[in-house]
This record gives structure tokens, sequence and C-alpha cells, in this order.
């Protein structure tokens, strides 16, 4: 069992920056791969950007450029800075961990961005 606390969030206009950070309760063994997912309001969860314990990442295209993801996965911790933030940034973002086959979900953090 893997347990994720996030932190972080809140409102900022647009233009303006957020971070995010999650950290994941102790492991047996290293934990595979951690990122952040997000779901806007009648949308399904999609992919923001994971890392994995390699340090390799995979960005969705909407947020290059605009959000880092930092952290050590071997450590158990990542988090999220969020720059040039936009409207449609606006969502629900989980924390996520992939560890034996198995994936587990935060609590989720709310960012909403204002126009």
């Amino acid at each position: 069992q893997v347990q994720l606390v996030e932190s972080g969030g809140g409102l900022v206009q647009a233009g303006g920056s957020l971070s995010l950070s999650c950290a994941a309760s102790r492991t047996a063994f290293r934990i595979n791969r951690m990122g952040w997912y997000r779901q806007a309001p009648g949308k399904q969860r999609e992919l923001v950007v994971v890392i994995t314990n390699g340090g390799s990442t995979n960005y969705a295209d909407s947020v290059k450029g605009r959000f880092t993801i930092s952290g050590d996965v071997a450590k158990n911790t990542v988090y999220l800075q969020m720059n040039n933030l936009k409207p449609e940034d606006t969502a629900v973002y989980y924390c996520n961990a992939y560890y034996i086959g198995r994936e587990y979900w935060g609590q989720g953090t709310q960012v909403i961005v204002s126009s």
C-alpha cells in the first residue's frame, strides 16, 4: 500500500504560478514512477506529467514549457511547479504513484485559474 499526501494548489489569476507537492508513504521497495494527473469538471482525468525513478519525464503537450516536475522518486517526494497558468488549467490535480504493478492516487487538490 502507498499513501499519497498532496499539498499546494489554490486560486490564482491567469499568468500566475502555483506549486504542488506530493509525499508518498515509506515503501519496502522503490516506487517505479510518480506524477500528476488532473481532472476538469465534466472531463476525464488526464496526464499532466510523470517522472520515473530513473529521472525520465513525460509531459502533456498542453503544459510543456510551463510546468516542471522535480523531486526524487527514490525519496518518495515530487513537486510540480506551474507557471504561466491559464484558465484551462483549472482542475483537481491528483498525485499518482505506480508501485509493484498498481496505481495509487492522492485525494486531489483544487487549482483554479481565473481569467
